[in-house]
């Protein structure tokens, strides 16, 4: 268990965030919006937060989301878990909105670029299913199909991208403070199974790995 404080960092959409968790469940958190410098921004305010202070879990976002807001995340939790000698745990962004809390069934959406997308199920703010790649088509079938079992759909990005007239798609972004709840709502097999997991963004496809045209260097 924490021997302090807690610092969650969500850093998965431009509209990013970080708190602090207190031993006594008071949440201090800060806010803010940058959309591929998240290298930059984020250092300041987790600055403040840990002014002085203990921390014995960090919590990070792990997307799906910008890959690159994301890594940042992730690298600047690793650093500090390494500092204050505690775990870093990351935890799908997805839980971390509204339409996720309270249990609620919903169909998280996104768009996966070059003509793909991506939706996932949740369901009591757990993931019912992990993301899954789709076209066009695929999707329209996937938002018709939830909207007409009365679950929302909700996007991190803008519905006009889907839809032209955004229909019945949400627009929410996840928070710190979300990720804090969703760590809490987990049950004990789900927190231990994000414990022992590396932190590592939540890939919708295997990370891509450009091989070298020169020749190794090591002989055999």
């Amino acid at each position: 268990m924490p021997r302090d404080a807690v610092l969650v960092i969500e850093t998965s959409t431009p509209v990013a965030s970080i708190a602090l968790i207190g031993a006594d469940g008071t949440i201090d958190s800060r806010t803010f919006q940058s959309d591929r410098s998240h290298n930059a921004a984020l250092f300041g305010p987790l600055r403040e937060l840990l002014a002085g202070r203990t921390v014995g879990l960090v919590l990070v976002g792990s997307g799906p989301g910008s890959y690159s807001g994301t890594r940042v995340g992730i690298a600047a939790a690793q650093g500090v878990a390494i500092a204050m000698d505690c775990p870093a745990v990351a935890v799908p962004s997805i839980l971390a909105v509204p339409s996720a809390e309270n249990g609620n069934a919903c169909l998280a959406i996104g768009d996966a670029r070059r003509g793909t997308f991506w939706t996932a199920a949740v369901e009591n703010q757990r993931l019912a299913e992990p993301p899954t790649l789709c076209d066009a088509d695929m999707l329209r079938n996937e938002v018709a199909r939830a909207c007409s079992s009365g679950m929302k759909v909700f996007s991190f990005e803008d519905p006009a991208r889907f839809h032209p007239e955004g229909g019945a798609i949400a627009l929410e972004y996840p928070d710190a403070a979300g990720l804090w709840r969703a760590w809490l709502a987990a049950d004990e097999s789900t927190r231990s199974a994000w414990l022992a997991a590396p932190p590592q963004p939540l890939y919708l496809k295997p990370p891509h790995i450009t091989k070298g045209k020169r020749a190794s260097l090591l002989a055999d």
